[in-house]
């Protein structure tokens, strides 16, 4: 494999011809903890270089197989067809060297994650984001016979089951016998195409709530409920950072499940929010006790409040939303610090 770098870059896009000898500027992004990512910027366009990597960029040791941004690359095209608006397009491929080049976001989108550390609580994107990913769930299921190509799971168990659910086993054993099924649905049940890493660093924010998803080297046909609870792990995790917002968060949360709900047709939707709940569960322990947690929470005590709402989700019973929001309404009171 030819290993790109901000340097060459230049140099191997005109030999593969994708550009010509005009001006032009190649700048790393950052954010991504699995990938070179690189923005090229020519007089005409900009457009995105994604080169994956066998070694992750995590505190503890991670790797994966590059052959992942095959069934990245793959599943973009897929949904380019479904969601143009949404999912970029892909531009030019070299499998050889596990490359591929994508449209661009609009040059003045925001990373949501950063939006959201920032304050800015948008209740319309989080009902888009609702929107996008059950039309996403929804449109697979009507068309399950484009997706046997993407039943495969390894590369989500190297980037998702071993990191997220089975590290949180062997670190925190008490709840290991509940996330047990979790994993063993995640790797048995073929029901929808499932985004994988469905969270706001993902998501790039534009004019009226619009976003351009990215990322999907996690994406395989699975159990649609596992991005539903890593989604709302994400918005959960910055509510605890910000308790005073609690309310504001609430409703993103419910916006975003207004709008996934409102897309589905294919499964109840109360069995599949039992399971979505269910994995918010474990990915709350995943995003602080796995093998990637989250930077924005180093308190002690924060972390803690997770993995008591954790537990209360995993070992008490609770199996709805609103369980989970009146648990956050009243432990995040200012008498429970």
């Amino acid at each position: 494999m030819f290993e790109l770098t901000a340097e060459n870059a230049l140099d191997y896009l005109r030999t593969q011809g994708w550009i010509g000898n005009e001006p032009a500027q190649a700048v790393t992004l950052a954010g991504g903890v699995s990938n070179l990512v690189l923005r090229v910027t020519t007089p005409e366009r900009h457009f995105v270089l994604k080169q994956s990597r066998p070694q992750l960029r995590t505190r503890d040791a991670w790797f994966s197989d590059v052959e992942r941004i095959y069934r990245e690359q793959e599943v973009m095209q897929l949904l380019h067809g479904w969601l143009p608006k949404v999912v970029p397009e892909v531009l030019h491929v070299d499998r050889p060297n596990f490359v591929f080049a994508m449209s661009h976001a609009p040059v003045a989108a925001t990373v949501w994650k950063g939006d959201l550390l920032d304050g800015l609580l948008n209740v319309n994107v989080a009902k888009n984001a609702g929107l996008v990913l059950g039309a996403m769930h929804q449109f697979s299921t009507d068309r399950r016979h484009d997706m046997e190509r993407f039943r495969d799971h390894a590369v989500f168990v190297q980037l998702r089951v071993d990191p997220f659910y089975r590290r949180v086993q062997e670190r925190c054993p008490d709840v290991a016998a509940a996330i047990e099924p979790l994993i063993q649905e995640m790797l048995t049940r073929k029901e929808a195409l499932c985004h994988g890493d469905f969270t706001p660093k993902n998501i790039l924010v534009h004019e009226n709530a619009g976003f351009t998803l990215v990322d999907y080297e996690t994406a395989h046909f699975g159990e649609p409920a596992m991005d539903l609870g890593l989604f709302c792990a994400h918005l959960t995790l910055k509510m605890i950072r910000t308790p005073e917002r609690k309310q504001e968060f609430v409703k993103l949360l419910r916006a975003f499940w207004d709008g996934y709900a409102h897309m589905l047709f294919y499964e109840s939707i109360t069995e599949l929010e039992r399971r979505g709940v269910q994995h918010l569960g474990a990915c709350l322990f995943a995003r602080v006790d796995g093998t990637s947690p989250v930077d924005y929470l180093p308190e002690e005590p924060k972390r803690e409040i997770v993995r008591r709402l954790g537990r209360a989700i995993l070992l008490d019973g609770v199996v709805r939303w609103e369980q989970v929001w009146q648990w956050c309404e009243r432990e995040l009171a200012p008498e429970n610090p």
